[in-house]
């Protein structure tokens, strides 16, 4: 697994923050009904209107759901289309993907915790689902074909990356030709300070 290029300089260690990140998220898929500082699991799904495929998903995989919005509002995804999972976690998303795109599709997620991902793995055996893959690594350096995906899909996620443009040159790259991203992510209305890019609390929040 490949880390961030050291040009980044968001003012304090990439290394540490992505630590951060895995021990947050390790932990959404370990405990996941701790309190946390975001929203989680079944009852924050169907608030955002999650389509009818969660009724169907596991219910341990859907306790460590941790999307911040419902990608699902952009559209459905056609059945036999490859679909890419950016940052998978516990699989949520991917399977609602796999039992839209049907048997003769496919859907990778692809997730930097291994905990979430192992997670995700259970998830796809209990749903009983076999075309579908969770592999471990990091958007910035996909490990994939150019061209390989119909539709990259992505849920609270991309903000956590401190370098959005060499993510996103990763995910053209590997999205095919008219292809389409379908996100959903926090954004924010003014730039942050200095001072608060500093602050680990504040990316793995």
């Amino acid at each position: 697994m490949g880390g961030l290029p050291i040009s980044v300089d968001i003012g304090i260690d990439v290394g540490l923050l992505k630590s951060e990140i895995k021990k947050t998220y390790a932990s959404v898929s370990q405990e996941p009904g701790k309190d946390f500082i975001f929203p989680t699991g079944l009852a924050w799904a169907q608030d955002l209107g999650y389509p009818e495929e969660l009724s169907r998903v596991p219910d341990f995989v859907v306790e460590s759901f941790s999307g911040v919005a419902n990608p699902w509002s952009l559209g459905r995804i056609e059945s036999g289309a490859h679909v890419l999972d950016l940052g998978s976690g516990a699989g949520t998303d991917s399977l609602v993907a796999a039992l839209m795109v049907g048997p003769t599709g496919s859907v990778t997620g692809i997730d930097m915790t291994p905990e979430m991902s192992e997670q995700a793995r259970r998830g796809a055996s209990a749903l009983g689902v076999s075309n579908v893959t969770f592999v471990e690594g990091e958007i910035e350096e996909l490990p994939f074909d150019d061209g390989r995906f119909d539709v990259v899909i992505s849920n609270g996620v991309i903000d956590l990356i401190p370098d959005k443009e060499t993510a996103f040159a990763s995910i053209y790259r590997v999205l095919r030709p008219g292809g389409r991203i379908q996100f959903a992510d926090v954004t924010i209305q003014r730039p942050v300070s200095e001072e608060g890019k500093r602050k680990i609390e504040l990316w793995t929040a």
